[in-house]
């Protein structure tokens, strides 16, 4: 397992830190909400991500395997997710809440949730290219979520405060609501990645 862990590592950073639906999403919420309000949509995603990687390290992936338009189903409600939240960004108030739209960041449950209607082939491939046949299942699978967790508690913080600094930019509501537009118009675009 040693041997491993330099590329699971590797692997695990472009993951992390690769622009997709999460991280534009983190970002607005920086951006939209500050960084305390935003605590729990990055302890949802960091929720998601460990019992995903868990459920998939210990079989999940064979039930995707056997009736694959199950993974169709999640991927769809991914996609409707995704413009539900483009939605909600477009129409958030400004960052001091004052806007019409009574706004608010992801719940826990709401990202942990959105990481399961996320699910990629690459979850797939990390479980098939880090674990072995005939290998100990429980070690391979602790590594793999413990190396993800901790490369992506950084990233999650990173892409928040980000939206925070942009959000320390924007003085005028007009500002306010382009960038709220080129967020949702970023989110809805990620739709695509979800069927790639």
């Amino acid at each position: 397992m040693p041997d491993t862990l330099i590329p699971l590592a590797l692997f695990s950073l472009a993951g992390a830190y690769t622009p997709g639906p999460n991280t534009i999403m983190l970002t607005a919420s920086g951006q939209a909400f500050g960084f305390r309000r935003s605590i729990p949509h990055m302890a949802g995603i960091m929720v998601g991500v460990v019992t995903l990687f868990t459920a998939f390290g210990f079989g999940l992936a064979q039930v995707f395997a056997l009736y694959p338009d199950l993974h169709k189903i999640l991927r769809v409600a991914g996609a409707v997710y995704l413009l539900y939240l483009a939605w909600r960004i477009l129409r958030a108030g400004d960052p001091a809440g004052n806007g019409e739209t009574k706004a608010r960041p992801l719940t826990l449950v709401e990202a942990a949730a959105f990481q399961w209607v996320n699910v990629k082939a690459l979850t797939v491939g990390v479980m098939s290219a880090f674990t072995t046949v005939g290998g100990n299942q429980m070690a391979e699978v602790t590594l793999i979520v413990g190396v993800f967790t901790l490369v992506t508690i950084p990233s999650v913080v990173i892409y928040v405060l980000f939206g925070v600094a942009i959000r320390t930019l924007l003085k005028s509501e007009r500002s306010r609501r382009i960038v709220n537009a080129i967020m949702a118009a970023l989110v809805a675009l990620s739709v695509i990645l979800l069927f790639i």
